[in-house]
């Protein structure tokens, strides 16, 4: 069994912060790319961000140089530091995991989503 959960989200205000962590536990034997998405009413998921095994980031050009995405691997644990946060910022946000099971399987796995508003 593995669980993603998710914590952090909520109201915000133009021009704020908000940190979200996402946190893996279970019969994980390796974590590989975790990684953040966002999806608004009637629209596709998007990616948000992402961090590879090594340590490599990529992030959507909407959030470039406000958002950063880190990870503690002995927590397995994936953080999103959301700064100057923007109306549009506003979705429902997912963090993703891709890892190896003890049982050899390697897959994606999601977390359960976490509503961020930013609003005045």
């Amino acid at each position: 069994q593995v669980q993603l959960v998710e914590s952090g989200g909520g109201l915000g205000q133009p021009g704020g912060s908000l940190r979200l962590d996402c946190a893996a536990s279970g019969m994980i034997v390796r974590i590989n790319a975790m990684g953040w998405y966002r999806q608004t009413p009637g629209k596709q998921r998007e990616l948000v961000a992402d961090i590879t095994s090594g340590g490599s980031t990529n992030y959507a050009d909407s959030v470039k140089g406000r958002f950063t995405i880190s990870r503690d691997i002995g927590k397995k644990t994936v953080y999103l530091q959301m700064n100057n946060l923007k109306p549009e910022d506003t979705a429902v946000y997912y963090c993703r995991v891709n890892l190896q099971t003890v049982w050899g399987q390697i897959r994606d796995y999601w977390g359960q989503g976490t509503q961020v508003t930013v609003s005045s």
